[in-house]
């Protein structure tokens, strides 16, 4: 799903990356020093009346972007969406810049973004610490019981061979292991940081990759370790094991959905919390084997998701 950057966005991320340099922050889904690979931010602000959904770039975020404009052009609210934007640093300068109007996110990996120290990790802590970090002009709806949350995954042989449980397993093995995740992992409290901080888990060496391309790397050996979401069908295709995560440098990230206040009418967040309702992590993963496996349109999922929960 990799897309060129249109010049509004390269130059976003350009002065993203020279602000990240002085702070970074945290996490699909991550922080700090950014990659801004992806599609491109959309110019200008949206039509009154029309609500523009981005999408971070990989296919689950833009799955469910597509979710949230088929339920509000169903209810007869203008909705409209584009090609993904890019890493977490370049679609929320989108959201304030006013292009785009609401964004899925993910609640811990969005609070860690925010406040890299969060030490909150269950649900309802997550999101009440989160509420009080968010820019003033923006607000999130209903969270989601779908959660999709970072790991550290490993191939069954790799855990056979290591006799891996935990992270802390892992770390023990850290001068053997090349570690596959998307280019912002490197510098996230959920990524390479916060597993050094909490496990001293220093891998070797690091594949910047996306999508298909880690899991082809694990598959293959080229990476022993790598950042593969939960609800990935590649999880249970591939037999791959997550390494349980004690310390908690991953939190819990339930589906919520990212928007303008200036956007979030009574109608728009009834209609959005609706859907949140009935997003459950079986029915995310299971839509997105459909998508990334079964290589269905995501529109077109989206709609069958929108009708069969009654959302129309």
């Amino acid at each position: 799903m990799k897309r060129t950057l249109s010049a509004t966005a390269l130059g976003i991320a350009a002065a993203l990356a020279l602000a990240a340099c002085g702070g970074g922050s945290s996490n699909p889904l991550s922080t700090g020093g950014g990659s801004a690979s992806g599609g491109g931010v959309p110019s200008g602000s949206a039509k009154a009346g029309t609500i523009r959904v981005g999408a971070a770039n990989f296919p689950e975020s833009q799955l469910i972007a597509e979710i949230y404009a088929a339920a509000l052009n169903a209810k007869g609210i203008k909705a409209t969406t584009g090609d993904p934007i890019g890493a977490r640093e370049v679609y929320l300068k989108a959201l304030q810049q006013g292009s785009i109007d609401l964004v899925p996110e993910y609640a811990y990996s969005l609070l860690t973004f925010y406040n890299p120290s969060a030490s909150q990790t269950e649900p309802d802590a997550v999101r009440s610490a989160l509420t009080k970090k968010l820019p003033s002009g923006d607000i999130v709806l209903d969270s989601a019981p779908a959660e999709d949350s970072n790991t550290v995954t490993v191939t069954k042989e790799t855990a056979a061979k290591w006799k891996l449980k935990t992270i802390g397993d892992l770390a023990k093995h850290s001068k053997e292991v090349t570690f596959a995740a998307p280019a912002e992992f490197q510098s996230r409290e959920q990524g390479l940081k916060g597993l050094k901080k909490k496990y001293n888990l220093v891998p070797k060496s690091f594949r910047a990759l996306q999508g298909t391309a880690i899991v082809q790397a694990l598959k293959n050996d080229q990476a022993q370790a790598a950042n593969i979401f939960t609800t990935d069908p590649s999880i249970k295709a591939d037999g791959f094991v997550i390494l349980k995560d004690p310390k908690h440098v991953f939190g819990s990230d339930n589906v919520v959905p990212l928007i303008r206040k200036a956007k979030a009418s009574t109608k728009v967040q009834t209609v959005i919390n609706a859907v949140q309702a009935k997003l459950t992590t079986d029915k995310l993963a299971a839509m997105d084997k459909k998508v990334q496996v079964d290589h269905k349109d995501a529109s077109s999922v989206a709609k069958q998701f929108i009708s069969s929960n009654g959302l129309g």
